[in-house]
């Protein structure tokens, strides 16, 4: 149960909801304020007789009904469900009366149709249909009893309120769009933040537990014939773990600061405990954040497999510099139990080059070794 006076969380499909029901609620104002007030215009000028009210009552009413819901659809970005009857029944209802009434009506209401016309046609057959209504209204105006500047008003209005109508729901359609894309980008960060950490935890904890389980098994079996040098390497572990600690808080915290130098000097030291014979030479040059991080990403992850999967007993870690990329290798001479690739420390390897822009493969050599190499530009 959540507490009283608990703020409610705002999730990206909350915030979605809440922004796309306001501008539909807005849009859905503003045309039924239109949908309305056409009508009711004719219906107040054809109010002269009873015959004529009551046609020209269920004519708008017909029209202000079938206008509604095609804008309904139109706003959700569909079409009515009995479409496209809905349309037809409005177009019968717009252009009927202009044959049982005197003076005709489809100038007032015809503007309500080339919305929808514009909105649930594609565009350029909505806007065809809406020329030939604006030839319509114009001839039988122009050839009617009314003077020819108020026929130039009512053929004006037929595409502008279309328009207008048109506009109004893609405002809709376009800021629902946005507000599910900015929803996407939130939770895509969320996915990406999430893999991070896998990919971190593997990579940083990988080396850190496997020195610890060495250690381990070290310090048992030198516990009974050298009890001095198992206490040392229980006081390494010790070390190591505090370190897996300190590794899973700045995983947390998302501070990811590897020194290229620091790795490979803690990378020797792990082997050369393990048994494993140890050489690095490194190459002096400076290299942009990404770049040094993803080697020295690469050194932990090929340290921890050359521990965890090799019977190596040498292992040599270079850095040489070929025009604007500097290359990593670890080299051990002893190839892999598990085939190269397998399992998710390379792939993770592979995204944090390419994120600064090099590449990374791993190989078996013909001596039966195996080598890891990583490019990273400068």
């Amino acid at each position: 149960m959540v507490p009283l006076g608990t703020p409610p969380v705002l999730t990206p499909d909350i915030i979605v909801i809440v922004a796309a029901s306001s501008a539909r609620r807005s849009a859905s104002a503003l045309i039924t304020v239109m949908s309305c007030a056409y009508p009711l215009v004719a219906l107040v000028y054809f109010l002269q007789g009873p015959f004529y009210g009551t046609l020209a009552a269920v004519a708008l009413l017909t029209v202000a009904a079938t206008h509604y819901v095609n804008m309904r659809a139109g706003l959700r970005g569909t079409r009515p469900a009995r479409f496209p009857a809905t349309v037809a029944l409005q177009v019968v209802a717009t252009y009927l009366p202009d044959f049982l009434l005197p003076g005709g009506m489809s100038a007032l209401s015809a503007p309500l149709l080339a919305g929808t016309l514009l909105v649930l046609l594609p565009l350029g057959w909505g806007g065809a249909l809406v020329g030939l209504m604006m030839l319509y209204e114009g001839s039988a105006l122009w050839f009617g009893p009314a003077a020819s500047h108020v026929t130039f008003f009512y053929v004006l209005t037929v595409p502008a309120t279309g328009a207008m109508i048109y506009a109004l729901v893609r405002f809709v359609r376009v800021t629902e769009e946005l507000e599910q894309a900015r929803a996407d980008l939130a939770e895509a960060a969320v996915l990406k933040e999430r893999l991070r950490i896998s990919r971190d935890l593997h990579d940083g904890l990988g080396r850190s537990l496997t020195a610890i389980a060495l250690k381990g098994d070290l310090a048992g079996r030198l516990i009974e014939r050298d009890p001095g040098a198992a206490r040392t390497e229980v006081t390494e572990l010790v070390r190591v773990a505090r370190d897996a600690a300190q590794d899973v808080r700045q995983v947390a915290r998302g501070y990811r600061e590897l020194s290229l130098t620091g790795e490979v000097n803690r990378a020797v030291a792990l082997l050369e405990s393990s048994g494993v014979g140890a050489q690095a030479h490194l190459t002096d040059v400076l290299l942009p954040r990404r770049s040094e991080e993803a080697l020295a990403w690469a050194v932990r992850e090929g340290v921890t497999n050359v521990l965890r999967h090799s019977r190596a007993t040498t292992c040599t870690i270079t850095t040489s510099l070929h025009g604007g990329a500097v290359r990593l290798e670890v080299a051990n001479d002893g190839a892999p139990d598990v085939p190269a690739g397998a399992g998710g420390g390379l792939t993770g390897l592979a995204e944090r080059a390419a994120q600064a822009g090099g590449t990374c493969a791993g190989a078996p050599t013909g001596e039966g070794g195996f080598v890891l190499a990583v490019e990273v530009a400068t």
